[in-house]
């Protein structure tokens, strides 16, 4: 990526909300695939079918997958932690709690990467930034509700779904840290990690899935090609034109495309909990991330 950037153009602000909208969107998918499938299935076939989609991709361009040793060394635990084990989690996650939940965990993404960046990678936690951290961190509490130390079933999935958006920071920290690989060549080798670690855990727990009716067997289609496959590839092309602070723009949209589809298609009811949790987790990634955006790169 160049060191300086180009303002942001026209393409780079509708990607940015396509990829708001494509990615909000994805939990009330997850949830109408949930219908007709179990989570290991709903997750299996979601980072299998991303996995021939972009093997298609690199094979259309004329690209191949990495041979260096180093790139699969780091592409393996980026898998499973990118793909494996927060969509399982996201998908037994939601057969308790809302999409909207589900959603606005994912805002916590970006708090997380925070201290682990501090520690394992070039960003300093800066004043600011931990000011940041600390107003997600509580509006994370006020997601979770007292209820959390009950350790009820629900608890358990509330955690899955915050467990999942920690797998995400821990596998961006990863990718950072990652050996020079064309992106959308390690894109292909993380989701084929992801297939090798799924698809024996769905034989063994689920066993082979047969079609489950129109609706959820057509949204786990979906749930590979757009929000898995097609995503990641605009996500690459955002990055590399107006680089990885423009690119933040995606953790305010997701939280409130999610919690607002919940609503309008599945009818969820959202406690006043959440709005003041959204609130809160979106105050702290504006304060930790304002200096970022100004300079458009991570």
């Amino acid at each position: 990526m160049p060191a300086t950037l180009a303002a942001p153009t026209r393409n780079d602000w509708l990607s940015i909300f396509m990829l708001g909208l494509i990615w909000g969107g994805t939990f009330i998918v997850i949830s109408l695939a949930l219908r007709g499938y179990g989570p290991v299935t709903v997750a299996c076939a979601r980072t299998t079918f991303g996995a021939v989609a972009v093997l298609a991709l690199l094979r259309l361009t004329g690209r191949q997958l990495p041979r260096n040793l180093g790139v699969w060394r780091s592409a393996v635990p980026i898998g499973v932690l990118s793909t494996a084990l927060p969509f399982f989690l996201l998908s037994w996650g939601q057969q308790s709690v809302p999409s909207a939940f589900a959603g606005l965990s994912m805002a916590a993404v970006p708090l997380f990467v925070l201290p682990l960046a501090h520690r394992y990678s070039d960003e300093p936690l800066t004043r600011s930034r931990a000011i940041g951290f600390a107003l997600g961190f509580a509006g994370v509490l006020v997601l979770l509700g007292p209820e959390a130390f009950r350790g009820n079933g629900t608890t358990l999935a509330q955690l899955a779904c915050l467990g999942a958006a920690l797998s995400y920071a821990v596998s961006s920290i990863l990718t950072r840290r990652c050996p020079p690989v064309d992106p959308m060549a390690l894109a292909a080798a993380t989701l084929i990690v992801g297939a090798v670690v799924l698809i024996p855990a769905m034989l063994l727990v689920e066993g082979v899935p047969g079609w489950a009716g129109t609706v959820p067997g057509f949204a786990i289609i979906f749930l590979g090609l757009v929000p898995t496959a097609f995503a990641a590839l605009l996500r690459v092309t955002v990055i590399r034109s107006a680089g990885s602070g423009f690119m933040t723009l995606t953790n305010y949209q997701v939280p409130l495309w999610s919690m607002g589809f919940g609503v309008v298609f599945l009818s969820e009811t959202l406690p006043a909990t959440f709005f003041a949790a959204l609130a809160l987790i979106l105050t702290g990634l504006a304060i930790s991330q304002s200096r970022s955006l100004t300079r458009g790169k991570g």
